[in-house]
């Protein structure tokens, strides 16, 4: 019964897809992109507010 089965051609014209399992050595939790995130923006409202105070720009 296996001997009449049918090979069909592939369809993505002999693109073969890979996907390999990878894994980084950095890991970033979600919690510390928030604090990056928050950090960064207390960081330029400090220097939108004072910052021609802090880098004796006038």
């Amino acid at each position: 019964m296996a001997q009449n089965k049918i090979s069909m051609p592939s369809s993505t014209a002999g693109i073969t897809r890979f996907f390999d399992e990878y894994k980084s050595k950095i890991t970033i939790k979600p919690g510390m992109v928030i604090f990056i995130a928050i950090l960064v923006m207390i960081i330029e409202i400090i220097l939108y507010l004072y910052g021609y105070r802090i880098l004796g720009i006038n």
